[in-house]
């Protein structure tokens, strides 16, 4: 294989600049010519590839976001649109592609991947909600600013004897919601994997006022309900001062943690590795702190998991 390309898709994440450049410096380290793809599935369709040389990406493994930049492309999923993203790659020689994202962009690489382009996908999201994988690049990143808030947020809850409503991202995995919970010492967790009725954490804040308690903290993950609706819910069995805080896009940013660096390091590095040997249709991720590849239709084929031992801990602490 003497050319490769990669892209970012879907939502950014922290760490998707340093698996870029594993990328590009992994392959030029072989003597193999890399280019990037400027705005995901629409720069392939745009043309929008340009060369990369080891210049490129300096200075670039320590910031947040994606300087190839993202675009939403839903005319992707035609099969004659995708035609024009192929026939682009094809004139300029390149044999195999780079994927950097979600569920979403594993679909597009999967398609490629059928369609003649050896394509490996990288999982690039800070819901780590991607089988294959314990961890995906942006998940550590978003979950310290997450606890950065709550830790800061904990502070004005306790002041003011206020119950706190954080709302987390995550879209249908409560991963973010969990594990930031855990870490934050919050009261209460809401994830998608689990119903809770609301009345039980309004019972659950009352036993802790019974207590003495002067404060508490509700992590919700929004593919539960929005942070508001928790709130409108709450005060249905208990009169408390609540206030909701909605953490949003700022999950995204920020300087990618030494864990998701390392990470998008060695998942960027060794995709590179699985091309030169011909591989394609295969997702890269970590298991027990070891390399591994999953086929795309595998990875596609159930729901990602919430740890159920976690979960169970989370409520025992905050008893």
């Amino acid at each position: 294989m003497k050319k490769i390309a990669v892209l970012t898709s879907g939502g950014d994440s922290p760490g998707m600049n340093a698996a870029v450049r594993a990328v590009v410096r992994k392959a030029l380290f072989h003597d193999v010519e890399v280019y990037g793809v400027y705005q995901g599935y629409l720069g392939l369709l745009t043309n929008n590839i340009k060369p990369m040389e080891r210049g490129t990406v300096g200075d670039k493994i320590q910031r947040g976001g994606t300087f190839l930049q993202s675009a939403r492309c839903p005319e992707f999923k035609d099969k004659e649109v995708r035609q024009k993203g192929i026939d682009n790659l094809n004139a300029l020689g390149i044999e195999g592609l780079v994927v950097v994202g979600g569920d979403g962009s594993y679909r597009g690489a999967q398609r490629l991947s059928e369609e003649g382009i050896n394509t490996i996908g990288i999982p690039g999201t800070i819901d780590n909600d991607i089988n294959g994988t314990d961890f995906t690049i942006g998940f550590d990143t978003a979950l310290n600013t997450i606890i950065d808030a709550i830790d800061k947020i904990r502070d004005t809850a306790s002041s003011h004897e206020r119950t706190f409503i954080i709302e987390v991202m995550g879209r249908d995995a409560g991963d973010l919601a969990l594990w930031s919970a855990l870490a934050g010492g919050a009261e209460t967790v809401l994830v998608p994997e689990h119903k809770k009725d609301i009345k039980e954490v309004a019972d659950k804040i009352q036993q802790g006022i019974e207590r003495g308690k002067k404060h508490s903290i509700i992590v919700v993950a929004e593919g539960v309900m929005s942070g508001d609706e928790c709130a409108e819910q709450l005060k249905k069995y208990i009169n408390v001062d609540t206030r909701v805080s909605v953490l949003g896009h700022m999950q995204r940013g920020g300087s990618p943690s030494g864990v998701d660096r390392v990470l998008a390091s060695r998942l960027g590095a060794y995709a590179v590795e699985l091309l030169m040997e011909g591989e394609s249709g295969l997702a890269v991720g970590i298991q027990n702190n070891k390399l591994t590849k999953t086929k795309f239709e595998d990875i596609f084929s159930s729901q990602h998991v919430l740890d159920e031992r976690m979960f169970r801990l989370t409520n025992e602490l905050s008893i």
